[in-house]
């Protein structure tokens, strides 16, 4: 899955958690406003995963180019 479509799912999960935690909330149900906490949580965690894998991919990236350039001189 491309990072792109990782954060995209991310937010798709937040904006839906927030939704059904606010229909729990009028509507008194707190199983759904439990269900859309979670699921909002859920979202920003796989938010905060994409940007990891997007960090870490760079500094290995970086470490490739560092290695491919000693390797040349």
């Amino acid at each position: 899955m491309s990072d792109v479509n990782k954060k995209f799912d991310s937010k798709k999960d937040q904006l839906s958690g927030k939704a059904k935690e606010v229909e729990g909330k009028v509507t008194g149900d707190r199983a759904r406003e439990a269900q859309g906490k979670t699921q909002s949580l859920m979202g920003k965690a796989k938010d905060k995963l994409a940007d990891a894998e997007e960090t870490v991919k760079g500094v290995v990236d970086e470490a490739k180019d560092k290695m491919k350039k000693k390797s040349d001189d």
